[in-house]
């Protein structure tokens, strides 16, 4: 159980998963598991948010 200020600084919210080490020195390693989008996913979004930005961009470049 992690109070709310250790939480916050690890950038956890309640019922996030995560991985938990022990190594021989006795440190604990909390490692969040964080959602990983496929390949075609990331390139629909990125086609999306291109498409919708598109004046932006132009001004930008």
């Amino acid at each position: 159980m992690f109070d709310t200020a250790l939480m916050e600084m690890a950038r956890l919210k309640v019922g996030d998963q995560v991985t938990v080490s022990i190594h021989e020195g006795g440190a604990i390693i909390i490692t969040p598991i964080r959602a990983v989008i496929d390949a075609e996913r990331g390139a629909t979004v990125a086609k999306r948010l291109i498409g919708k930005n598109r004046d932006l961009f132009k001004r930008l470049s």
